[in-house]
Parts: C-alpha cells; structure tokens; sequence
C-alpha cells in the first residue's frame, strides 16, 4: 500500500528530523552535564511528531473524500453530500489524541521507577529493572489510549455555517449544527 509506505517514511523521517535537530541544538548550547539530563527527553517530541504525521498521512484522504454530515439522531443530512470541513477537523482531532498518548507513555514509567522503593529494589536488583519497565510502560499505553482517544468526543459537531456553501444550501433552515464522526 502506497499511503503506507509513505506514512512510515515520513514519520520515520520527521521524528529523525526532530531527534538529529534537538540533540544537535542540546550539544552546541548546552554544558556536557545539561546536555546529558536534556538528551534523555528527545524522543518524546520525536514520538509526537512521528505519531502524529503518520495519522496525518494515513487519514489525508479523508478530508478530500469529505465526511458525512448527520443531525443528533445519526441521519444523514445535505441529501448524503460530504464535507471536507467536518472531515479535517475530524482528522485534526485524532491527530491531537495521538499527541496527548504520548504523555502517559512517556512520563508515567519515568516518573514510576524513579520513585525510592522502585528504584531501590532495580538498584538491588537489576535484572529486574527491563521488565519493570515494559510492565509499567504497557499499562501506560492500557490507561493511555482509551483517554487519549476520548479526548474528542466519538461525534463532533460544527455550526452550519462553518461548513462548505454548497452543502449549507442543501440544509433545512432550522438546522443549527451538524455532526460527524471523529473516528479512531
């Protein structure tokens, strides 16, 4: 698949991009001691920009294709016509809950093993210290991403008159708002 392997080459090569810049720019601003604290947060602006690009390129074609609009109750409305403004902001909205992911994923196991019983026992125990960490880091992910993704509500809405005019045209009068669906 074409948008696939795009998707990947460009996350991959973004999510380079932010790690070469910023490691670069941590080393000729700051003293070897800061730039080895400051090194180790990297990959976290690193993983927002590559899972945001690669949701970004994967639901791309949406916004061209449009996105059905319905009223409250789930009909479909504007005689089944799709808007591309509801289906950019549905594809803006999953691209800011894979931002938000990245938050529990990063700083949840972080913060669990620096805290002074955890550290001690991988301190006593370091063979434990890998596994701890791939526990902690799964159940991150586990809580992470149902509210990541109930960040946005499943269906959106937008007042009629931020939509497209030939599709407010197809609209009764006494419609107000219009929803849509996010998506995951």
């Amino acid at each position: 698949n074409d948008t696939l392997a795009v998707s990947y080459t460009a996350a991959v090569g973004a999510a380079l991009t932010v790690a070469f810049g910023l490691s670069q720019g941590i080393t000729r601003t700051c003293s070897p001691a800061r730039a080895k604290q400051l090194m180790k947060f990297v990959a976290f602006p690193s993983s927002i920009v590559a899972s945001c690009s690669n949701c970004y390129i994967m639901r791309r074609p949406e916004i061209a294709g449009g996105s059905n609009i319905t009223d409250k109750e789930g009909n479909v409305l504007a005689g089944g016509k799709r808007s591309s403004v509801a289906a950019k902001k549905a594809v803006e909205e999953t691209v800011m809950s894979r931002a938000i992911l990245q938050v529990p994923v990063f700083f949840l196991p972080a913060v669990t093993m620096s805290l002074p019983p955890i550290a001690a026992l991988c301190a006593a125990n370091p063979s434990v210290t890998i596994p701890l960490t791939t526990l902690i880091t799964i159940i991150s992910f586990g809580f992470g991403l149902p509210g990541a993704v109930a960040y946005f509500p499943q269906f959106g809405s937008l007042p009629v008159e931020q939509l497209e005019p030939e599709i407010q045209k197809e609209l009764d009068a006494d419609v107000t708002t219009v929803y849509y669906n996010k998506g995951l």
